[in-house]
């Protein structure tokens, strides 16, 4: 199979990825967070192919991304209260909720569960695409299992060139990291992964404090059961080694020294000895999002195979660089 190489600012090409979809194909689609892998998500063999194109576990559940409210209605059995709340902020956006799910929606699309994760892309090209598909879409990252999210097109055909029918091009992501996941099926809210919006962005809505699930900064058993994708396995990860290091940049040079690791990943203000090969991911949470997936590809193209990391802050955005780097860094970490 030639993937094709679609143009997501020409309606011709969004008409055709739309078609694809219907017919059963996968196509890589932008969304403001990372590209994601595309296929109807009322439709189990579509479904079953992203699964193959990646080589994802099949008990690690998928998003469903679809237009509006309106559209996420039909997938579920009651649109929660919470939900609405929070739809009426950041849908468009980058928050994922777990809620419960109706009969029409398969189980291969939430590995089982009775609970489906919902979202609206607030992406420009993903909104056209949807509504020109009309289907829900499930959509992990348009990567190989356990590899570093796609930010940019080209690292989608990187790892799926040939798997799939087309990629919808429309350059860099502007958030970087996935969404945030949200599970509204308990008593108090959830947090099962921290993404584009913050907890207390989320907190600052809804008035009150939410739950932080130990899977966003500890290893779960990969025999245990979970609603959200990114909660267990090696996620996000280079071939390299990854060490998370905690501690002062003096330190931290100090330690680079001893253990003499092939690069580090730091921040973009750090003094570091002209000696150090080094890549630099930036010093706002922003920004580190943003660069942070493209800068674990890299550490491929520099055959990096040991690299320490200077560990970002974990407050607002910073909590999703930070749990991505631990989960590339299969949770090795040194704190000085």
């Amino acid at each position: 199979m030639t993937t094709l190489r679609l143009n997501a600012n020409s309606p011709a090409d969004i008409a055709l990825a739309a078609q694809l979809l219907r017919a059963g194909e996968l196509v890589a689609i932008p969304t403001e967070t990372v590209y994601g892998l595309a296929a109807n998500a009322l439709d189990p063999a579509a479904v079953a192919k992203i699964f193959a194109a990646k080589g994802r576990p099949q008990d690690n559940p998928l998003i469903v991304h679809v237009a509006d409210v309106s559209q996420a209605l039909p997938l579920v059995k009651g649109f929660p209260f919470t939900a609405q709340r929070l739809a009426d902020v950041f849908w468009p956006g980058p928050l994922t909720f777990i809620v419960y799910r109706a009969e029409e929606v398969p189980d291969i699309v939430s590995a089982g569960l009775s609970t489906l994760a919902l979202r609206v892309p607030a992406h420009p090209a993903a909104q056209a695409l949807l509504r020109a598909a009309k289907i829900p879409l499930a959509a992990p990252s348009a990567n190989r299992s356990g590899s570093p999210s796609p930010t940019l097109a080209s690292h989608a055909l990187y790892d799926l060139n040939g798997k799939i029918a087309a990629v919808l091009d429309a350059g860099p992501c502007v958030v970087g990291v996935e969404s945030t996941v949200l599970d509204l099926t308990r008593e108090t809210p959830c947090l099962l992964r921290p993404g584009g919006v913050s907890v207390e962005q989320l907190e600052a809505v809804l008035g009150q404090t939410i739950e932080i699930s130990p899977a966003v900064a500890h290893a779960i058993e990969n025999d245990a059961p979970t609603p959200s994708p990114g909660m267990k396995y090696r996620h996000y990860a280079p071939c390299g080694e990854l060490t998370l290091v905690h501690g002062p940049l003096q330190a931290f040079i100090a330690y680079a020294k001893q253990e003499k690791p092939d690069g580090l990943l730091v921040f973009d203000g750090d003094m570091i000895p002209y000696d150090m090969p080094l890549l630099r991911y930036g010093d706002s949470p922003e920004a580190q999002a943003k660069r942070l997936f493209a800068r674990l590809r890299e550490i491929d193209d520099l055959g990096w195979r040991r690299v320490l990391v200077r560990c970002p802050a974990k407050e607002g955005l910073g909590l999703a660089v930070y749990n991505r780097l631990l989960r590339a860094a299969s949770y090795r970490e040194v704190r000085l």
